[in-house]
Parts: structure tokens; sequence; C-alpha cells
């Protein structure tokens, strides 16, 4: 893709012929007590044309199913068995022999995931991500498996300190070190990819005031513009792939690939879940499937072709949570589909998105700035979102843009003046941060508000510095 107005155009019209491309997977998870055997999920995939699954373990059934198939397999090593992996070469070289080695190559076994989403699992078993990872990988050196079967981990987009906007993405501080320097660099070492999971849906429930839902549903929209790069965004997925690209190359790591191994749009919910029914779950799942066949990267990476699984094969009725939880599945227990959209090329010469009336599609994107940065997937418990300085941009850069937000800015920074309210904490951090959310706040939380060059970034808890309370934008401002 050389401009991501081309994207856009590709999006509008019926494609018949190709070029190079991304590819479409599905994860099969099974916590269902009606869910159809091994055997008929693998003819259905089959028959639909997907060839590519992901599973959440390494259930004998189903590799024994998968084997001689065709269909390219990612599986699972579950959190709990982190610790075991990390700290004893035996227990991987064991489970690497038990649940790939056994299977491969008439199961076509192409990925391990170590994990998922392990940074928010209460566990805390984040310690052990890396060692484990290193481990399973010198397991599949063992057996000689390491050139065809790749090591990786899932990761949720609350991994971002900053996801908004994308080309200020960035890892949240305390995991840069620890973790992803480590595990881009053995990515990087062994070949392989980083995997991400990524839900526009969670963006757009929580805030569709200021996201347009055909922005977030791959419709026809103006797009937003990205104040630090200048780069056109119609999409809000692409926005939230670039900020992950954002945060790899802020680390120097602008060669490691990335696959989205789970994304997805639920086709019911609860009342207050916004935006959760069958219409929006089909435009969502089937203009991705457009967007990522019809080839083409994304404005950050244009030359990315991905490859995105869909999440989730089947409605799970044992899964906890909200009613969406029950109902991302694409196919219902008795294998008729939840909603019809095609998997393949071939498929695509016949796809139409059907805009529903009430779908809000003449609603333009809005420019203000969505809560989470439009990113991760944890939702503010108070509707609100505040803007914080970031600590690492150096007291230069934060005194100059102090000055800007108190001066022409128009913030007000009296609270924050000597023997004020909220003088202290007396740092540099904590009065950047009072000014820079005023200023935000003040202009209606609109997008580029909270940039101020990269010193700043959105949140969705209140900040917390001393006793001073930080206004948000449902409060009057002084």
């Amino acid at each position: 893709m050389a401009h991501p107005f081309i994207a856009f155009f590709l999006l509008l019209i019926p494609v018949f012929t190709f070029a190079e491309s991304g590819s479409i997977g599905v994860n099969y998870g099974r916590i269902a007590d009606n869910l159809p055997s091994a055997s008929k999920v693998v003819k259905l995939l089959k028959t639909q044309g997907i060839n590519r699954i992901k599973v959440y373990d390494t259930d004998p059934s189903v590799l024994h199913a998968l084997s001689g198939s065709g269909i390219k397999v990612t599986v699972d090593l579950p959190n709990e068995q982190l610790f075991a992996a990390a700290k004893s070469t035996s227990f991987a070289n064991s489970w690497v022999e038990r649940n790939v080695a056994a299977y491969y190559p008439h199961t076509e076994i192409e990925a391990i995931a170590v994990g998922n989403e392990v940074f928010v699992d209460p566990r805390n078993t984040t310690k052990f991500l890396v060692p484990a990872m290193k481990n399973i990988h010198e397991a599949l050196v063992k057996f000689n498996l390491h050139s065809d079967i790749k090591v990786s981990s899932p990761i949720a987009l609350s991994a971002l300190q900053n996801s908004y906007p994308s080309s200020a993405g960035s890892f949240r501080p305390e995991l840069v070190e620890t973790v992803f320097k480590p595990m881009l660099e053995f990515l990087r070492q062994t070949g392989s990819f980083l995997m991400v999971n990524a839900y526009p849906f969670f963006a757009y429930e929580s805030n569709t005031d200021v996201i347009s839902l055909d922005y977030a549903l791959f419709r026809e929209n103006p797009g937003v513009v990205d104040a630090g790069n200048g780069l056109r965004y119609f999409s809000l997925f692409d926005a939230q792939i670039d900020a992950v690209f954002a945060a790899m190359s802020a680390l120097k790591f602008d060669d490691i690939k990335l696959v989205v191994t789970e994304t997805g749009w639920p086709s019911k919910g609860d009342e207050n879940e916004n935006g959760a029914s069958i219409q929006n779950a089909a435009a969502y799942n089937g203009n991705l499937v457009r967007r990522i066949l019809t080839g083409g990267g994304t404005p950050l990476r244009p030359k990315a072709d991905l490859t995105v699984y869909l999440f989730a094969l089947f409605n799970e009725n044992k899964k906890f949570g909200p009613t969406s939880e029950r109902n991302y599945g694409l196919f219902y227990p008795s294998e008729e589909k939840v909603y019809n959209i095609p998997f393949t090329v071939e498929g695509l010469k016949n796809y139409r998105d059907n805009p529903s009336p009430v779908s809000g599609s003449q609603q333009p994107p809005s420019s203000a700035a969505p809560k989470n940065g439009g990113g991760g997937v944890s939702k503010s418990t108070t509707g609100e979102t505040w803007c914080v300085a970031n600590g690492e941009a150096g007291k230069e850069k934060l005194q100059a843009a102090i000055d800007f937000a108190c001066g022409e800015g128009g913030a007000d920074c009296r609270p924050i003046q000597p023997g004020a309210t909220c003088f202290n904490p007396n740092t540099m951090e904590a009065h950047a941060s009072f000014a820079f959310n005023s200023y935000y706040q003040k202009n209606g939380r609109k997008m580029g508000t909270c940039y101020f060059g990269g010193s700043a970034y959105v949140v969705s808890q209140p900040p917390k510095y001393g006793k001073c309370e930080f206004p948000s934008e449902a409060e009057e401002q002084p």
C-alpha cells in the first residue's frame, strides 16, 4: 500500500483480483458444553475455506482431528504452566515432545503461544514469560522443529502506556526493560513475530461519544489524522495496530513482524454494552476480512501484510462475564452461521456490507480523544479521562510544555502556584500533569490536546498527586 487513501479506496469497491495479501484465521475456543466434535469442526473449517486456527491448549482430540487437514495450527501453553516452563528445561522438553513433536508434521503446528495476555494475569506470572519462551524454543531446537514452529506470546493493548495518537505508541515503562526488550530481542533472534490481541469494540463501547461507528467498523468515513506524523487513519483497527508498531519502533525493533492473534465483535450484549449487535458484528468481521485479504498493511507499515485471527469460531455458553463474552462466535454450536460473511478471496467477490439505518453511519469520526487512547481493553470506571505528564519526557521538555499550557494555551494553573491547593507535591511531573489536564479538559478532550510533543498521555482513572483533585470534563472548570 503506497498511501493510506488507497487502502480506503480499496474498501469501497468490489475487488475481483488480488495482489499479495494477508491471511485470515479463527480462534477455536471451547468453553462450552454444547459444541460439535473436533472432527465435525475440522469439516466445518474446510467447508468454509478457513486454513488457520488458534487453540487455547493442546487437547489431543483436537490435534488428532486436525491431522492431515492442511489447516495450520497455533497451540497454547497456558498461563498456569509458565512457572514450570520457565524453571525447568526438562518440563519444557517434555511439554514440546508430548504436545508438539508427537503430532507434527501431520498436524501442521506453525506456532506456540506461550501464555495469553500474561501482563493482566492476576497470578503475576509476568516474570516467568521470557524464560518460558526461551526454554520452549530450546526444546524445539532439541527436536529440530525450531525452523518450522515459532514461539511468541499474545499481548493485550493494555500493555501499552500510550496508544493515542498511534505515532505516540509506547509500552508501559515498568515492562520495557524487564519484559519487552528481552522478548523482542528473542523474537528477532528466532525469526518470530509479536502476537497482539486488539479489540476496537472495547474502545468504541466506552467512547461512543468520540468514536464514530463507521470508523470502528471499517466503513466509509472522512478519516482521522494522526497529529504526530500526519498519517490519516480510516479505521480504529489500523490505529490500534500502528500504536503497537510505534511502541516497537521506539525501542528500535522496527524489523519485528506482528500477528493479530485475537480480534472480534460481539453479536449480542447487555443493555450497557453499546454497539453489540449482529449487524455490527457482521460489518466488523466482514469488512475486516476484506481489509486483510485485499492486501496492504497499515498507514505506518504499508508493506506489512497481516495475519489476523478472528475471535471466535463458536459462541461459548460457559464463559463468565457480560453477555458479550458468550456471543463473539461466528457460528452457533449447531454449525449455523450467526451472520453471513466470507472467509476467502473467492467469497469476497459477492460480499457487500449492508449498513443498518440505525448504525450511525452518518456520524463522522470525532476529533476528541478516546478514553484509553482508543487502545486497551480496560474501561474507565467513571466514564471520564484525564491527561497526565510523561515523566520520561525530561524536565526541559516538560517545562516547555507547562509554559505553553499555562500561557497561550489558557490552562488554569492557579492551583499549582506556591501556597495553592495543588502546589504539593512540588514536582515537575505533578505540576505538568495538572497543567496538561486543565488544557485537555478545557479543550473538550479533543484529538491532539493531550500530546504536547510526546510529553503527555491519556489515562482513564483519576490521577493521584498528594491531595490534589484533577478536574474532568464533566466538572466545572475554575
